[in-house]
Formats: structure tokens, C-alpha cells, sequence
């Protein structure tokens, strides 16, 4: 059985071709893994929480994106110590660091897509406009204050 889980991880690890940027998408590239990453950096830590996300991703999907963001350490989690039950996911220091390219992604989709953000939205890209280096800054230290206080084992 160990076998098969430590084959499985590493065809998971398997790359399509020599392209970073291709190599990048193979990780993050698909619909949900951002959007996860997004709400990790805004605070959430479980699994409920994720649901209750407006995007309203399937139960299903959402497994398997934590599970895959984990094998590839953008994530990880431990249990509560107040509920040995819950896992408590968290972003790597390598998770951390895709939030300066998510920037570029909604600073791109501010210029580009024809659409109404929503107030938070427009408050995350009036800052990133303001001072894009601060912004990225302070949302990372921000970031690393909530995880430094959650309740791990």
C-alpha cells in the first residue's frame, strides 16, 4: 500500500514539459487552486470554511484541490488543539509566496476584464494600484500574524 501512495504522489509530480510557465500552471493553473490560496491569505483555515466561500465550490473538488496544493507544499494543515477532529490548513512559505503573482493577476483583470468588482475587489486593487510593493508587503506580514496565532498541535 505504501508502494502505491508514494507512486501515486509522484505521478502527481510529473511535469508536461520544460516550461516554467507551463510547470507553474501544471500546480496552480486550474479554476480552484487560487481561489483557495485567495481565502488562506483572507483567513480561512478549514474545510467548512472554504464552502461557504461565494464561488461555491463542490465538496468533492475542494478535497482533492488541498490535497493536491499540499503534495505539491503550497499548503499544509494540522489538527485543532481544541478539536483533534478539524484540520486547520495553512500556507507554506512557498504558498506565501504566489501572492505578488496573484497581484499581477487582479491588477491584470482590473485593466482587462470587463466586469464589477465587488467593494472588497475594489479595495484590494485601489492599494495594489496605490503601492503594489507595500500592499503585497502588508498582506503577507498580515498573513503571517493570523497563522502565527492559530490554535495547531
Amino acid at each position: 500500500m505504501v508502494i502505491i501512495k508514494h507512486f501515486f504522489l509522484f505521478l502527481n509530480m510529473l511535469y508536461r514539459s520544460g516550461c516554467p510557465m507551463c510547470n507553474a500552471l501544471d500546480i496552480v493553473g486550474d479554476k480552484w487552486s487560487l481561489i483557495v490560496i485567495r481565502d488562506l491569505l483572507g483567513g480561512k483555515t478549514t474545510f467548512k470554511e472554504f464552502m461557504n466561500g461565494p464561488e461555491k465550490i463542490a465538496s468533492n473538488i475542494l478535497s482533492q484541490r488541498l490535497k493536491w496544493l499540499k503534495n505539491h507544499e503550497i499548503l499544509d494543515f494540522r489538527f485543532r488543539k481544541d478539536n483533534k477532529k478539524e484540520k486547520c490548513y495553512y500556507l507554506t512559505n512557498k504558498g506565501i509566496g504566489l501572492y505578488p503573482v496573484m497581484s499581477e493577476l487582479m491588477l491584470w483583470s482590473a485593466k482587462n476584464v470587463n466586469n464589477e468588482f465587488n467593494d472588497r475587489g475594489k479595495e484590494v486593487i485601489r492599494k495594489l494600484k496605490k503601492n503594489k510593493e507595500g500592499r503585497i508587503e502588508e498582506v503577507i506580514q498580515n498573513y503571517k500574524k493570523i497563522k502565527s496565532k492559530l490554535q495547531l498541535s
